[in-house]
């Protein structure tokens, strides 16, 4: 039996497109989603209980990011009145099986066995996404939901790891250049323009080993600084 466990209440609420707060987008999400089958199904229901929390908010999936010198696409672009949100996800989990939601339905989540690189790809994410959200009324969000614990919990033995700069546990604060492996592979160098308190909340508990999912959200403040992008979702 899935378990909703409630998060805790933000001091000022973080809101998707100037609309739908995010707080509210969970409740929604967890109530009819307890555990998703890939990243791509959470990036479909994650749009679907936006639109349900502040209707006036149109959701694009896998909108094309012009103006950069690569091909590069963003996984979900929401649109309202007072204002717009880019939005990346990560889908990080362990091997996990087992039935949830109403109506009941079979789950087999795979294990991803890569916790470091789960860490380094969802900081590349709030890279871009201060990259993206290059004018005055286009926030970011960073989400990243899981089952893996190694994700939220501070890491256990005393030798340094190679993503030792990349930790993401709950508390974690994240400025800067963040080196991979001391800087002895400069592509996985992520510079951040903010900084970043963590803070991670509940979002379900159910059965067995590998049970408990939680989540990750990042806010990226606007940076008006450079010209907007050519491309109108």
């Amino acid at each position: 039996m899935a378990t909703p466990i409630p998060p805790p209440q933000p001091a000022s609420p973080e809101t998707i497109a100037g609309s739908a707060a995010l707080n509210e987008v969970l409740a929604c999400l967890r109530a009819r989603r307890p555990v998703f089958h890939s990243e791509a199904d959470l990036q479909h229901s994650f749009a679907l209980a936006v639109g349900e929390v502040s209707r006036e908010v149109r959701c694009r999936l896998e909108v094309p990011v012009r103006g950069s010198d690569a091909s590069e696409y963003l996984d979900l672009l929401c649109l309202g009145p007072a204002g717009r949100t880019a939005i990346e996800f990560k889908y990080v989990t362990r091997q996990w099986a087992g039935t949830a939601g109403t109506p009941p339905e079979e789950y087999a989540l795979r294990g991803h066995n890569a916790p470091d690189v789960a860490r380094r790809d969802f900081l590349r994410d709030v890279g871009r996404l201060e990259r993206f959200c290059d004018r005055e009324d286009q926030n970011g969000l960073a989400l990243l939901i899981t089952n893996e614990a190694s994700l939220w919990r501070p890491r256990q033995r005393r030798m340094p790891t190679r993503d030792e700069e990349f930790r993401v546990h709950d508390g974690r604060e994240l400025s800067g250049t963040l080196l991979w492996a001391g800087g002895s592979f400069p592509d996985n160098t992520r510079v951040l323009r903010g900084a970043y308190t963590l803070a991670w909340r509940p979002y379900m508990q159910l059965e067995g080993l590998g049970g408990e999912f939680r989540c990750l959200a990042v806010f990226i403040t606007p940076n008006p600084a450079q010209p907007p992008p050519l491309h109108e979702a």
